[in-house]
């Protein structure tokens, strides 16, 4: 591939990318809007299913890059709204968990069932190499993304 071709190839990827971006941020917060969450908030009760347990305010923090204590206000919301509980740690009852209340965790995975039920289909038409190139895409992109907040919220400016 010439020079020009693969210039003009990451010209349409950046295009691409922005586009894809903003459509996801949209989405999450129509989302958000409908089980009458901040956007935010929706990510963080995304990230907590995710985890596969009950976690620290501490946890939240560091998946959200939130401050301890946005996270903390960001638990309470959740927790006014009926997601999650806050738990004495078995191990240590000094320390206090954030889980998710499985019936609200049951009722957001259905909305996101309902929504992106679609979104496998999406992928039918690829073989396994493509699909192991999509994966690899993603992981990389969130650990590229999650480098560049950190960033951002250290005051380094790209």
């Amino acid at each position: 591939m010439s020079g020009y071709a693969r210039s003009r190839l990451l010209a349409e990827l950046s295009v691409v990318s922005r586009r894809y971006i903003a459509s996801y941020a949209l989405f999450n917060q129509a989302v958000a809007d409908h089980l009458g969450l901040h956007p935010t908030d929706l990510q963080c009760l995304n990230l907590l299913t995710l985890e596969g347990g009950p976690v620290s305010t501490g946890r939240i923090a560091e998946l959200t890059g939130l401050t301890t204590g946005s996270a903390t206000r960001l638990v309470d919301r959740l927790e006014r709204a009926g997601y999650v509980v806050r738990e004495r740690d078995a191990g240590d009852r000094r320390r206090v968990l954030v889980a998710p209340v499985p019936e609200r965790a049951a009722e957001f995975g259905r909305v996101w069932e309902r929504l992106g039920g679609g979104w496998i289909a999406l992928f039918d038409d690829l073989d396994d190499g493509q699909l192991a190139l999509f994966i690899d895409h993603m992981r990389r992109t969130t650990e590229f993304s999650a480098r560049q907040a950190a960033r951002l919220r250290a005051g380094e400016l790209p």
